[in-house]
């Protein structure tokens, strides 16, 4: 019973996900598609067991009339049908519903509702920009993933259930107390008139204030995930005691929000309870003066005491529940300015497939700002012949770097074109482009996977046969043999740590070069690929990297230009310009930028590029 309820939401929706729309209503909307069938069940059940319970206090009154009027050799020959169906619903048709609504909102809602936010908005973000990433925590973007679909899921299922439950509740005890006196309904609209307006007061007020709690609140977690994410720099500088600065004003911002959010929780707290004692007095002293009057019975007395004890109770319940709501709403628009954010490197709708048959790249009056209207490259063009072999070389900030983010379409150009056998890239599917390159960059960084993991991140399908041969290729094979982790593991099922942390520089370059070698893309991009490597490695696994080169289109940066002195051409660019290009003999007869740069060099090394 409990699988069968289970399996009625799938959890992990196959459909593309698309930008979330703006707006709180809107947005919970968008993430609640499929889940709106049993949403609405649960909402229809929540209405049948509150019209039942308030059908309790109705024979509750009249059983204590019944007691006062009848005899027990009366009570159950005139009123026993009464009885049998007074039993009906207590035995049978409450439990009946509570439940099945148990059911829809346990097994079928609470796990899989936020799970479907979660997968939505997890593969949407997979597909933002770099830029996206660059310019927020990790921690915190995951933060806002998981704290909004609780959120989504919260909101959605209170507006449905919990008021739900309030509004049908209190119209069915108002139609019962006016069936037994409508002037007993005066205190009752009287305190529900206050009670309104301390919501509105107070509320609103909550609402922001959790606003800025659930901002704060990822803000205070992203700054512990750097901190823990960046710790071998936190050591190598000493700076611990900074560190704990630097989170505890994360953790100041966050308190000072509670403590403001406490402040309204005490005000209305004590508010909503003494309306709540004010009501139970009045009524039972109006119901008492209007039995006094003989305009109603004992049991009626019953009913409308019991009733203004039972909004007591209710009343703290539903405050807190509506407090939440507007937290979980706080939280959602807070989520909501992350998570609906329009993707800036997004696929043409209905985009093919990129097909490599050569290899040959061009820049087409290529124009890049970063957005600022001018600088880093204008009207860049270059051809690079299928399978030509090309170095690109230059100072830092000449746009190096940025000319492969653009052909690996990290960025779109903002004027120009780039073509790949004659198909312009921002035509085709990023993720066909992608996979008809591939790229060792300067700054390796692994998954916090096994290292088979990583290796056959270039190709999931590859045989054991050719990850172990690519290995061998890239000269990983004897450090990969030695490795283990905490929990016994070796050799490939080894982990190496977020990142790559357990590894060294030079260890994490060889399994990156292992992930290329086995991905083999017709078009290679080395950035730097060898410059983690001491000089008696980089000797080692230069004849694989010239074996991994062979019959592909090469795009080599290097700061150490005698590792692509023998390319087939080489590329000088300045301040977002070719300003030179021709082989290594050519450019440096020449005296000019090359010819400085090759001069300046002490054992071929020139100073390392972080700014372009």
């Amino acid at each position: 019973m409990f699988a069968f309820f289970e399996r009625l939401i799938k959890p992990f929706p196959q459909e593309e996900p698309d930008q979330p729309p703006k707006g709180i209503f809107a947005f919970c909307r968008h993430y609640t598609r499929g889940c709106e069938p049993y949403l609405i069940l649960m909402a229809l059940l929540t209405a049948s067991i509150a019209i039942a319970e308030v059908m309790l206090f109705g024979f509750m009154g009249e059983l204590v009339d019944w007691l006062t009027q009848q005899t027990p050799d009366t009570l159950f020959a005139e009123e026993g049908g009464r009885l049998l169906f007074m039993t009906f619903v207590v035995l049978i048709l409450l439990p009946a519903l509570v439940l099945l609504h148990g059911l829809v909102v346990h097994q079928t809602l609470l796990g899989n509702y936020p799970m479907i936010i979660r997968w939505m908005a997890h593969r949407y973000l997979l597909k933002q920009s770099l830029s996206f990433y660059s310019n927020d925590f990790a921690g915190r973007i995951a933060t806002k993933v998981m704290q909004t679909s609780l959120s989504i899921r919260e909101t959605v299922m209170k507006l449905l259930d919990v008021l739900m439950f309030v509004l049908v509740y209190f119209i069915a005890i108002i139609v019962l107390v006016a069936q037994l006196d409508i002037r007993l309904i005066i205190p009752m609209v009287i305190w529900m008139g206050i009670y309104i307006a301390i919501q509105l007061y107070f509320v609103p007020k909550l609402k922001r204030v959790s606003t800025e709690q659930a901002d704060a609140r990822s803000m205070m977690t992203g700054r512990i995930v750097d901190s823990y994410t960046n710790i071998q720099t936190v050591k190598l500088f000493s700076h611990t005691a900074r560190e704990a600065e630097y989170a505890e004003e994360g953790m100041n911002s966050f308190l000072d929000t509670v403590y403001r959010q406490m402040r309204l929780v005490t005000g209305i707290s004590f508010s909503v309870q003494f309306i709540n004692y004010l009501l139970a007095f009045c009524m039972a002293a109006f119901a008492i003066w209007l039995w006094t009057q003989s305009a109603i019975t004992v049991g009626a007395i019953a009913v409308a005491v019991s009733l203004s004890l039972r909004i007591n109770g209710m009343a703290q319940w539903i405050m807190w529940e509506v407090s939440a709501l507007f937290e979980n709403i706080g939280t959602v628009a807070d989520g909501m300015q992350t998570l609906s954010k329009p993707q800036e490197v997004a696929d043409k709708p209905g985009a093919s497939d990129l097909t490599v048959t050569q290899g040959e790249v061009v820049f087409d009056q290529v124009g890049f700002h970063y957005g600022k209207g001018s600088g880093v490259i204008d009207g860049l063009n270059l051809t690079i012949r299928p399978g030509e072999k090309i170095g690109v070389v230059g100072r830092s900030g000449a746009g190096k770097s940025t000319l492969v983010n653009l052909l690996m379409r990290f960025y779109d150009v903002e004027s120009g074109r780039i073509l790949i056998d004659g198909q312009d890239i921002s035509e085709v599917s990023q993720e066909s482009l992608r996979q008809h390159i591939g790229m060792v960059t300067q700054d390796t960084s692994l998954l916090h996977r096994s290292v088979r993991d990583n290796i056959l991140y270039g190709r999931p399908d590859a045989t054991e046969a050719e990850l172990i041969r690519a290995t061998e290729q890239a000269e990983a094979s004897e450090f990969i043999q030695q490795l283990t982790d905490p929990k016994g593991n070796r050799g490939f099922d080894a982990q190496v740590g977020e990142r790559g942390v357990k590894l060294s520089g030079g260890q994490r370059q060889r399994i990156a070069i292992a992930r290329v070698l086995l991905k083999d893309a017709p078009v290679l991009i080395l950035d730097e690929a060898t410059s983690a490597l001491d000089s008696e490695v980089e000797a080692a696994i230069q004849h694989s990297l010239n074996k991994l080169m062979q019959g592909k289109t090469v795009i080599a940066i290097a700061h150490r230009l005698s590792t692509i002195a023998a390319m087939d051409r080489l590329i000088v660019m300045d301040k977002g310009e070719i300003v030179e290009q021709g082989t290594h003999a050519q450019l440096v007869a020449q005296g000019g930028i090359y010819a400085q740069l090759w001069a300046h060099q002490t054992g071929g090394f020139l100073g390392l590029d972080t700014d372009d």
